[in-house]
């Protein structure tokens, strides 16, 4: 206890760099003005030669993408200007993004994108040759997944749930795929679990020669559906999905591989038992030669199936089990000796990588210690290195590091305290460092591989001058205890703080498993909405509680099969350390999150109903029930195995414990975590008798976003805290 309080002290005490300027932030400000909008380099791409790069420039309406040396940050060329092109007959048109071929002769040029969910869209998609100034349409509609081949002769897409081949020199497109159909079966795209919980939307593959194309179909016939009103006219559309909750069926998933210039199509056998997810599929260094991953339904076995792409056969490779989960990443590279790889996993308590043959089953340790590697950057195959981030100096810092695959020679590249986001450039002799510490606005550097920086291509300056106009917070990190570990958090104080008065705390959190809000990175979550409420006189918090990341596997899935419990114990445990703080009101701590974090608010100020006088919780889950199968068990199993740990720590359970304030917010056509969680909360509240606030958003999804929405969302949250905390 005593600890706790000289921590907080000493916290408090330390000089930040933010100015402190005079003006108030305001709602217009956050979401009208984008006042404190950062910059980066938009539309990024190193290209082959390593010495040079494109970039998006926009002046007004139009749209350039010129060329600059790395190195002196010279323009040399432009290769495309949307104001000397011309795109045919649509209207309105608004182009967004870009790839270029692998030979950068041609590029395709993305246009109005309807999303579908949160990571899917369709759109328009042009083919633009870079020597003869001419763009022509893909397809004469919108489509999803448009892909280059990697010899720039043909573009694959998806539309309408089949998959098709773009000859761009014949000016033919051929259907791959003939049975898609909305609902039943998906050619291509990933259906809607896997799109969200393995972070993946585009559903095929061009090997390396481009002679094959390889492709998922998912049969979510017998999938259970779930229906969403839209409030758009005189009587609702009724959409409706295929959405898998815990303990339901899901798709039935096989893995294509056709045959470019035949148009013959082999389905690999991937086993008798078809209860299984296919997370990622990787190409090999040998064209011929496709790796599958196979996981199991409990997602506690993974294994790597090097299958032929021309007749379908496959072996294992490398097999994995965890006593709780695997989380699957895409930090794997095939080296060219075509039997060996560098991978990430788990296996020994940390997030580590190896260097596995799989041949003579020789496996080397590339890094190791009491630290997680956060992302494999590059691979370089020439001087046999490995490029990484890590949390070596401090699980609050991503640093890039280097080391040979011997596993010798391991070097930090990056010595600066902080968060460095690095993207490689071709040939790892460049690489570009996002950079920023939590009161450090971001700095986007070249480094070489070295480490050394070579020159900045944005310092924020205009933002960094911004701030110092505005009356700003003191923030600092520091360790406050939870239950039974020193937990990791942040405290942003009252710009005319004074240590003998005493304030409300608004407590912030995500709690997520492996998530992480609290790192010496810039900006922190909400950080200027909370810099606001800093402002008019309370002192916000963050901690992050067991289960999140960056602090070794058994922190992380400590909350395995009882999610939310030893969480909301940490929260309670922070908001009474915090009450015993000579400068903080203990009857005035209030809680809010988002998602998972508005589940665990609802169940922080419903466990915790002695500690916290009021809540806001946004698009919670309610009952682990309701949310989908991949997620959840993955950390529950299935509620017919763990009942007890889906029931007991659900806020729909606990309803009738609450006695502070309670602000409930959702979307009503929420895709990912449904509006019924709010209903069902909500049913439990009127049946205990308990008062509390509730809003809605309607035809809003998870983001709760479009228009003058997160205006009118974060007026009422403000509102609500001002007359409740």
């Amino acid at each position: 206890m005593r600890t706790t309080f000289l921590l907080f002290i000493a916290f408090i005490s330390i000089q930040t760099i933010f100015a402190q300027g005079s003006k108030q932030i305001t709602m217009d400000d956050l979401w009208k003005n984008n006042t404190f909008k950062s910059k980066d380099v938009p539309g990024f791409r190193a290209m082959k030669d390593g010495i040079h790069y494109t970039q998006i420039d926009r002046e007004g309406k139009n749209m350039f993408i010129r060329v600059y040396n790395l190195e002196t940050g010279k323009q040399e060329s432009t290769i495309f200007e949307s104001n000397k092109v011309d795109f045919g007959n649509i209207k309105d048109l608004s182009l967004e993004s870009y790839t270029l071929s692998k030979d950068e002769k041609k590029m395709l040029l993305f246009a109005n994108s309807e999303y579908i969910y949160r990571h899917s869209a369709v759109q328009w998609v042009f083919v633009y040759d870079i020597e003869k100034g001419k763009a022509e349409l893909v397809y004469n509609e919108k489509m999803m997944h448009a892909t280059l081949s990697p010899d720039g002769k043909k573009v694959a897409f998806v539309k309408d749930n089949n998959l098709f081949i773009k000859d761009l020199e014949r000016n033919t497109a051929d259907k791959i795929t003939t049975d898609g159909e909305k609902n039943k079966i998906i050619n291509g795209n990933c259906d809607w679990v896997y799109e969200e919980e393995f972070s993946f939307t585009r559903a095929f593959d061009w090997s390396g020669d481009g002679k094959y194309l390889a492709y998922y179909r998912f049969d979510e016939s017998k999938v259970p559906e779930y229906t969403l009103p839209k409030y758009n006219g005189l009587y609702p559309e009724q959409y409706t999905y295929k959405y898998p909750k815990a303990g339901e069926r899901n798709s039935v998933v096989q893995i294509k591989i056709c045959n470019v210039q035949t148009k013959q199509t082999i389905v690999p056998f991937l086993g008798n038992e078809t209860d299984i997810y296919i997370p990622r599929i990787k190409w090999t260094t040998d064209p011929g030669k496709l790796c599958i991953y196979r996981l199991n339904r409990l997602q506690a076995k993974l294994e790597l199936l090097l299958t032929n792409a021309d007749d379908g056969r496959s072996n294992v490779i490398y097999e994995e089990v965890n006593r709780y989960y695997i989380n699957i990443n895409d930090q794997i590279s095939f080296l060219p000796d075509g039997h060996s790889m560098i991978f990430s996993s788990e296996r020994n308590g940390y997030s580590h990588l190896y260097n596995y043959d799989w041949q003579t089953k020789k496996i080397i340790d590339l890094t190791e210690g009491n630290y997680d590697v956060d992302a494999l950057v590059s691979v370089d195959i020439p001087r046999k290195l490995v490029y990484y981030s890590s949390t070596e100096s401090s699980p609050l810092q991503r640093k890039l590091y280097v080391v040979n695959w011997a596993g010798k020679n391991r070097m930090c590249l990056t010595k600066e305290d902080g968060w460095h986001s690095v993207t490689p450039c071709e040939g790892n002799n460049y690489f570009l460092d996002r950079y920023s510490r939590i009161n450090h606005v971001p700095v986007i550097s070249l480094r070489d591989a070295k480490g050394d920086i070579i020159r900045t291509l944005e310092d924020n300056k205009a933002l960094e001058d911004k701030m110092k106009e505005y009356a700003l917070g003191r923030i600092r990190l520091t360790q406050v205890h939870g239950v039974s570990e020193l937990l990791n958090a942040w405290m942003i104080t009252p710009p005319d703080f004074d240590s003998t008065k005493k304030y409300p705390v608004l407590m912030y959190q995500y709690s997520g498993p492996a998530s992480q809000e609290v790192g010496d990175r810039y900006p922190l979550g909400n950080f200027y909405w909370h810099q606001m409420m800093a402002q008019k006189g309370y002192i916000v918090v963050c901690a992050d509680g067991t289960g999140t990341g960056s602090r070794g596997e058994e922190f992380r899935k400590k909350t395995y099969l009882q999610l939310g419990k030893y969480e909301s114990d940490d929260q309670i445990a922070v908001a009474k350390k915090l009450g015993k703080l000579p400068y903080v009101d203990k009857n005035r701590i209030g809680i809010w999150g988002w998602s998972y974090g508005g589940f665990m608010s609802s169940t922080c100020i419903l466990k915790g109903n002695d500690v916290f006088k009021a809540a806001i919780a946004v698009a919670p889950v309610t009952n682990w029930r309701y949310y989908d199968n991949i997620y959840t068990e993955r950390y529950m199993r299935t509620p017919q195995e763990n009942p007890k740990g889906y029931d007991e720590n659900a806020p729909e359970k606990m309803a009738d414990s609450l006695k502070g304030k309670f602000l409930l917010i959702h979307g009503t056509a929420d895709d990912n975590v449904h509006f019924q969680n709010s209903v069902m909360l909500t049913n439990a509240l009127i049946n205990a008798n308990k008062q509390f606030e509730s809003e809605y958003y309607p035809d809003k999804a998870h983001g709760i976003s479009g228009g003058n929405t997160r205006y009118q969302l974060y007026v009422r949250m403000t509102d609500f805290l001002l007359k409740n905390l």
